[in-house]
């Protein structure tokens, strides 16, 4: 019966998003998927924002050349599906001190404010991230990893299957 009345609207936006509505009566459940590559900023409430992070060419081990960080927020990742490591940088005299953990799905990590870090994704992985909204607009600081820095990382994530 509730199958019967259920209504299913779908707007996709040119990022690739898309947002499925289904809506019964008074009642309504959104739900929200993102089937193309990359980050994709889902659902944005003021104050915070649920979006997810599928696979891209330029987080894969081989090719990373960036960390960022945010200044005024914490940064949330669960791992949905598929193979990914996050990555954190603590600042010395010889530069970024990498860290990586491999990411375990249905987890919960939280990236301090404060913090550089970075993701590396595989191909069919999925990550959803939350956070402060515009959080990827308004706070956000990148550094350009260096040879050594990214050649660390490299041998670092030499083990994982990615």
């Amino acid at each position: 019966m509730f199958l019967r009345s259920l209504i299913l609207c779908e707007t996709f936006f040119s990022s690739g998003c898309a947002i499925l509505r289904r809506m019964n009566g008074k009642q309504a459940i959104q739900s929200y998927f993102h089937a193309g590559d990359g980050f994709c900023p889902l659902l944005i409430r003021p104050g915070w924002q649920v979006s997810h992070l599928n696979d891209r060419a330029d987080l894969h081990a081989d090719t990373i050349r960036q960390v960022e960080r945010h200044e005024a927020t914490d940064e949330v990742f669960i791992l949905i599906k598929g193979e990914a490591a996050l990555v954190v940088g603590s600042q010395t005299d010889d530069g970024l001190a990498l860290e990586t953990l491999r990411m375990e799905p249905g987890v919960t990590y939280n990236i301090p404010s404060g913090v550089w870090h970075t993701i590396v994704t595989a191909p069919g992985m999925q990550v959803m991230i939350v956070e402060r909204d515009n959080t990827h607009q308004d706070d956000v600081v990148h550094l350009e990893l260096t040879d050594g820095e990214r050649m660390e990382l490299r041998t670092k994530l030499a083990g994982e299957t990615f």
